[in-house]
């Protein structure tokens, strides 16, 4: 008996779309299990494409619990500011506690500068009288002879902060004042569109985009003084330009996260550390 081959049949299926009163069919789709299945694969893949393009590249991700927003960050800040502040609120609150007790106890309060002299010599070493005297009497010999020979003169003269004339960087109001600890810049209102000007002779060293400062400059200075300006609607200079007392660098803005309004965030730093502008530049 001879032995037939059996094909295996492929099921073809039928999906129509047909009207009640007229059985006229309307839509009419052909297609097998295994086309159903690319299908269906296919829209899945479909749908979470759009979704991830929907929450990746719109505001929408912001309604996603837990994820991070510019006020979320904003907040953050503020209450690190506001731990350290309270940080140190608490030392001063045990250091006056402590001299209370030894004011009872008959015993000399302890002073604040001491404290500071002695933390900044907790990791110095001691010297004797002696050494101190040799490191002295050497450090005379070579100053002696830079200046006999006048080793230590330069082309420009090198003046001290206090003797050197800033230009006003914005004519406006000081909204926030310098504080050393919690905020060691100054903010300057001014109305929109007011021109940023460089407060020394200087080079840019930075000009740019900052995500929590908006369009930041920063500038060079003899002396090893650096000025920082932030929050600006517009930059004039770029990188590696000259710029001259009193000229235009930047527009006045209010871009990036960390501002409520157009004003200038701005930063004095001498010999590497944060001073106060209103101390120097007469606003």
């Amino acid at each position: 008996m001879a032995r037939q081959n059996k094909t295996k049949k492929i099921r073809n299926f039928r999906l129509s779309l047909i009207d009640d009163e007229t059985h006229k069919p309307l839509v009419v789709a052909r297609f097998t299990r295994a086309s159903l299945i690319a299908y269906v694969a296919g829209a899945a893949a479909l749908v979470s494409l759009l979704f991830y393009v929907l929450i990746a590249f719109t505001p929408v991700r912001t309604l996603i619990p837990g994820y991070p927003d510019a006020r979320a960050k904003r907040a953050a800040i503020q209450n690190a500011i506001k731990i350290d502040s309270l940080e140190l609120l608490v030392s001063r609150w045990e250091l006056y506690s402590e001299n209370m007790k030894r004011v009872f106890e008959g015993e000399p309060p302890v002073r604040l500068d001491s404290l500071i002299r002695q933390m900044a010599g907790a990791d110095r070493p001691t010297l004797s009288e002696s050494q101190i005297k040799e490191k002295d009497s050497l450090l005379r010999i070579s100053v002696t002879r830079e200046e006999q020979f006048d080793l230590s003169a330069s082309g420009s003269r090198n003046l001290y902060i206090e003797g050197m004339h800033f230009f006003c960087p914005l004519k406006g109001v000081i909204s926030q004042g310098y504080d050393p600890s919690i905020h060691p810049f100054i903010d300057i209102t001014a109305p929109a569109n007011s021109m940023v000007s460089a407060v020394l002779d200087g080079t840019v060293i930075a000009s740019g985009w900052n995500d929590e400062s908006g369009y930041v400059i920063q500038l060079q200075h003899q002396n090893d003084i650096i000025s920082i300006y932030k929050h600006n609607q517009k930059l004039l200079k770029k990188v590696g330009d000259k710029v001259s007392a009193g000229e235009p660098i930047a527009v006045v803005g209010n871009t990036g996260a960390l501002t409520t309004g157009d004003h200038l965030h701005f930063e004095l730093w001498y010999r590497g550390e944060a001073v106060d502008p209103t101390k120097y530049i007469n606003f």
